[in-house]
């Protein structure tokens, strides 16, 4: 292979409602955290133990928009995306490090009647275009949307 592949994929329970920042040109991001469980039986003890993973979501555009109005904490969510790792200086001048997953594509997976949500769609989106679904009934959080690009000018 002659590629490299920064693919996540995760389906989890979001830790927190979406936190949603906006910027002058009109874009926004929306962050939120991820859990998503591993569980196994101890062989000594015979004692089930879980372990939790959290991750930090990364959506931007009209798919955080979306994000913020129907995913609320608890909610069950696909997430498709890829790693990234910041880098900053803190206020004393110590290097910090974030992993988070930029995500590219997300399914809601709870029920409508099971979530702290209004009524919500199961949009895909990607990132860098706007999210627009097929149809605007949002009734079942388990439909399906698709992506559709921005058109653009080129003639073929």
């Amino acid at each position: 292979m002659t590629g490299t592949l920064n693919k996540v994929m995760l389906i989890g329970h979001t830790g927190d409602d979406v936190k949603m920042h906006y910027f002058e040109g009109g874009g926004s991001i929306g962050r939120f955290p991820l859990a998503t469980n591993e569980s196994y039986t101890n062989r000594t003890t015979g004692e089930r133990v879980t372990n939790t993973e959290w991750h930090n979501v990364v959506v931007r555009n009209k798919a955080a928009e979306i994000c913020e109005k129907y995913l609320k904490k608890g909610d069950k969510v696909y997430i498709e995306g890829r790693i990234k790792t910041r880098k900053w200086q803190d206020d004393a001048g110590n290097e910090k490090y974030s992993t988070e997953i930029h995500c590219t594509e997300f399914t809601f997976l709870t029920p409508k009647n099971e979530s702290g949500a209004q009524p919500a769609s199961n949009p895909q989106t990607t990132e860098g275009s706007a999210a627009k679904p097929k149809n605007d009934n949002f009734a079942n959080k388990n439909e399906s949307y698709s992506q559709e690009e921005e058109e653009d000018d080129l003639p073929f």
